[in-house]
């Protein structure tokens, strides 16, 4: 497996993803940096910016190494869907996603050993079911929803996708054509 270089994230799904592709990380660093959407940011905006910004964080902290950093966020319209802080608000954000087509958007970032960062954003179409309030609450009290933007596909809402277009683990957190691209550009094999 290939180990040389670091990842960006403490994401257990984004470690075990690329470790189905045989890349291990040889460290996991992850960028403390402030996730605050900018006034009239664009959705594509804000991932690329985020993710270049948590690249290059943990990049400046360990000169010399490649550094991958990935960034996902649920669109529904021009709305970014932040992390749930409580059951009410995942209620909410299960609401507006229920019946409708909305988008995964998934940065990756690669710094190289002379700093020099590539970036490709995956996008994906989610198709959602319309949800019946049992099924929001049922979603809501399984809490696989904490520590991620939306919600986990890999799981119970897996059931409640009626058509996606685009990288499967794009929208677990990852989108593994892009990130063994970056990683082979920057001499990760």
């Amino acid at each position: 497996m290939n180990k040389n270089f670091i990842l960006a994230s403490q994401s257990p799904q984004r470690r075990d993803l690329l470790k189905k592709i045989g890349y291990d990380p040889e460290n996991i660093c992850p960028a403390n940096i402030d996730e605050t959407p900018h006034k009239n940011e664009k959705p594509s905006q804000y991932v690329k910016r985020m993710v270049y910004e948590k690249a290059r964080y943990v990049a400046n902290k360990n000169p010399g190494c490649v550094v991958l950093a990935a960034d996902t966020v649920i669109v529904c319209g021009r709305r970014i869907i932040q992390k749930a802080k409580s059951d009410e608000e995942q209620t909410e954000v299960m609401k507006l996603l229920s019946g409708k087509t909305h988008k995964v958007l998934t940065g990756v970032c690669v710094f190289n050993k002379d700093k020099k960062a590539t970036i490709k954003l995956n996008t994906t179409k989610i198709k959602m079911k319309r949800l019946s309030a049992k099924e929001i609450k049922d979603y809501v009290d399984s809490h696989e929803w904490e520590g991620c933007a939306g919600y986990k596909i890999e799981g119970i809402l897996g059931a409640f996708v009626v058509q996606i277009n685009g990288s499967y683990s794009g929208v677990i957190g990852l989108p593994l054509y892009e990130a063994r691209n970056l990683l082979n550009g920057a001499g990760i094999y």
